[in-house]
């Protein structure tokens, strides 16, 4: 829903579907206001509004019309947002995915935050964990992000899983073009328990662990105390995955960090502002945990 806003300096919003529980808003909010910043941040549900994921495109003109300074993009118009944008960063061009826009005098401009905030996440989180063969769950815009960030990273060959085929094999050929074409290759889901028997290290970045659908996205019994195991997925931070990887003895890694870490480059973008990262992970350790608070007291009816 737009909000009725008093001329704050900056005007930032949410385009996604199901986003009514997403943590950007207060994160962003609580920066802006250690920084001293006027500084909104509205949900655009195309859920709630009844929209299909193509109406990004009349979303992203509604909120430039309004004199937003930008728009973080989500699940599931990362990609559908590509072809309505004036300009795409290299980086976002690359990827085939945007979540950042940027509104200036030039028009709307489109970003990736996730493959960086990926990245340092997982070299925060995960350091050193070997990455010879690594199996990614999920080719969609997360996903994407993810693949480059891991083998810019080193990661020496990484192996695609999707439900959509023909979505997998054409991310596959955008990382072997800009990666070597060693580097990535698809697999199906009928041959995960083998791959994943020779992998290092196993992604998911797929909406699967979603509060909405928090079935895991493979079978628990695929993984081995071999692996490292980490989520995109941060709502929970604790999903089935983890805790089945947990109980292995796996190495794992949440999907917090990345949602900060792109939270803190998209402020930036929106506002010319550094954030402090620290800052922010506190500030989102905070929210998650009062987060998990308020599920706990609604499951148990208080």
């Amino acid at each position: 829903m737009i909000l009725s806003i008093d001329n704050p300096r900056h005007r930032v919003g949410l385009i996604g579907a199901d986003i009514g529980p997403s943590l950007s808003p207060p994160l962003h909010e609580r920066e802006a206001q250690h920084l001293g910043l006027s500084y909104v941040y509205e949900r655009l549900d195309i859920t709630a509004l009844g929209l299909a994921p193509e109406a990004v495109g009349g979303l992203l003109r509604l909120t430039q019309q309004l004199g937003f300074s930008g728009v973080n993009i989500t699940h599931p118009c990362k990609q559908e947002v590509v072809d309505q944008l004036t300009r795409l960063s290299t980086d976002a061009a690359a990827l085939g995915a945007v979540n950042t826009v940027v509104f200036d005098h030039r028009g709307a401009v489109g970003h990736n935050t996730d493959c960086q905030g990926f990245q340092e996440s997982f070299v925060r989180g995960l350091p050193e964990v070997p990455a010879r063969r690594v199996v990614l769950l999920g080719a969609g815009g997360a996903g994407s992000a993810v693949a480059h960030g891991l083998l810019s990273l080193g990661a020496e060959e990484l192996l695609v899983c999707d439900i959509d085929s023909d979505r997998a094999h054409a991310l596959t050929s955008s990382l072997r073009e800009r990666h070597g074409p060693d580097r990535a290759a698809t697999v199906q889901r009928e041959e995960l328990g083998d791959e994943l028997r020779r992998a290092d290290g196993l992604i998911n970045a797929t909406p699967a662990g979603m509060r909405a659908n928090p079935a895991p996205p493979l079978e628990p019994d695929l993984l081995h105390d071999g692996l490292w195991v980490a989520e995109v997925v941060y709502r929970p931070l604790e999903t089935e995955l983890l805790t089945h990887a947990r109980q292995l003895g796996c190495r794992t890694l949440d999907g917090g960090g990345m949602a900060v870490f792109q939270a803190a480059l998209s402020f930036e973008l929106f506002t010319g502002r550094r954030p402090d990262r620290e800052r922010m992970l506190r500030h989102f350790a905070t929210l998650a945990e009062d987060d998990t608070t308020a599920l706990t007291a609604e499951r148990e009816g208080r």
